[in-house]
This record gives C-alpha cells, structure tokens and sequence, in this order.
C-alpha cells in the first residue's frame, strides 16, 4: 500500500471517529454509485450528511479542502442523488468536507466545513 493511500485511509478513519463523537449517525462509508464514490455517508438531525474527505501531510499543495473542486463537487452531487432516489425515507440533504492533516499517524489538524457547496 502507498503512502499516500495509507494517509488516506488513516484519514477516513480519523473522520468517522470524530463524526460520531459529534453525535453523528454512519450509515455508509466509501458508498459507490458506478465510479463515483462517496466517503461517508452519515445522519445527522434527520439530515443525510455527504461527507467527503481530504487528508494531507503538508500544506505544499494549498489546504485539503481546496482539492474539492467543481468537477469533484458534481461528481459527489450526482452519486447523492442516486443515494437519494434509493433511499426515500430521507428528504434533507447537505454536502461537508473534513480536511485533515496528519504528521504520520498523529493528527495535527481537523476541520469540519458544514454546508461546503450546494
């Protein structure tokens, strides 16, 4: 396994654990719709929470978050909505991003942008 795809697990990890500790419900994690995928799926208040995560060892490349571009964002709204004709029981949605940053297994920073994008 990569680096890169170690940092990545560690931080999706990292995520749902301090989802939960939020109070946050995981109903889904790496949820695929064809080849888009969604990293957590989670309810919150009777609200699906799509939640996707970035997770960087440095900031070389600009803030995690910041790799959540527009294309990113429309692949992430067309698998919601798949998610969503499924699963008619819910009927409120909203998009969040977790940028985490991680010096080995240590995380020196998490940051929860609710409502990211629409």
């Amino acid at each position: 396994m990569t680096k890169h795809s170690k940092i990545g697990i560690k931080g999706e990890q990292t995520a749902a654990t301090f989802l939960l500790n939020k109070g946050y419900i995981i109903l889904h994690t790496n949820w695929r719709s064809g080849k888009k995928e969604i990293d957590i799926i989670a309810l919150k208040d009777n609200m699906i929470v799509i939640v996707e995560i970035k997770t960087r060892s440095t900031y070389d490349f600009g803030f995690p978050e910041e790799s959540v571009n527009r294309k990113k964002q429309g692949f992430l709204k067309a698998a919601a909505r798949v998610f969503m004709n499924r699963n008619t029981q819910y009927r409120n949605m909203r998009f969040d991003i977790i940028s985490i940053l991680m010096d080995g297994d240590t995380v020196k920073e998490i940051v929860h942008f609710e409502e990211a994008f629409y």
